[in-house]
């Protein structure tokens, strides 16, 4: 790298991130639909290049482990979907901590299939805290992948919904994922998982709490 080449390394990987992903989505969807076996060995090949890429760049999972999830992702190649609750109260923000890093989100996960997406919500708010919840409005839908929001790289590309809820019933409890459960004043946010939460996308929350009638944001 050149003395006066303010590129990082990481930085550098970023792009090369997103061409891995892209170029798994065209294997997957290669795979789906080809009916040559010639093809399907070379998207094969293909998809087997893109997950050694993405196991580099990420330093998350060993490609053998990335190769086995991915194996099981079929069909024409789509973002996943996460679902968010930004629950208040008096306030307050309910944040959960998660038990494999000690450290902050809102309550969520993945969509499941079946579920819409408020549905979803309402079940892992459950599952996470113990609180039952309804849901007032969708505040956001963004790519996960755009820089502007912070999230530090993972190996799938991903939407991220946010829900603005308000209890109805429940008390607290922790879960098998998370363990405690607790609400936090807008200027007393604990360290957080970045992986699922930012400090921008809690502050854009609280905004939004405060100002209900606002449209949803977007990408």
């Amino acid at each position: 790298m050149k003395k006066n080449d303010k590129t990082s390394p990481k930085s550098a990987s970023l792009p090369i991130l997103d061409w891995a992903k892209k170029l798994q989505a065209i294997a997957q969807t290669g795979l789906a639909y080809s009916k040559d076996q010639f093809d399907t060995e070379r998207y094969g090949r293909v998809r087997e290049i893109a997950v050694e890429m993405i196991s580099r760049c990420s330093k998350g999972a060993c490609s053998a482990e990335l190769i086995e999830s991915i194996s099981c992702e079929v069909g024409y190649a789509t973002p996943k979907v996460d679902v968010r609750a930004a629950v208040f109260f008096q306030e307050g923000l309910l944040l959960v901590r998660e038990r494999s890093e000690g450290v902050w989100t809102l309550p969520g996960g993945w969509a499941d299939i079946g579920d819409s997406p408020s549905m979803a919500v309402v079940r892992e708010v459950k599952e996470e805290s113990g609180y039952d919840i309804a849901v007032q409005k969708l505040a956001a839908v963004y790519d996960r992948d755009n820089q502007r929001h912070g999230h530090p790289p993972i190996p799938y590309h991903c939407y991220k919904l946010f829900f603005l809820c308000e209890i109805v019933g429940g008390s607290p409890q922790t879960s098998n994922e998370t363990d405690a459960v607790s609400f936090f004043a807008e200027h007393c946010i604990p360290p957080l998982s970045l992986s699922r939460v930012t400090p921008q996308e809690i502050d854009h929350l609280f905004e939004h709490h405060r100002h209900l009638d606002w449209s949803t944001s977007f990408d």
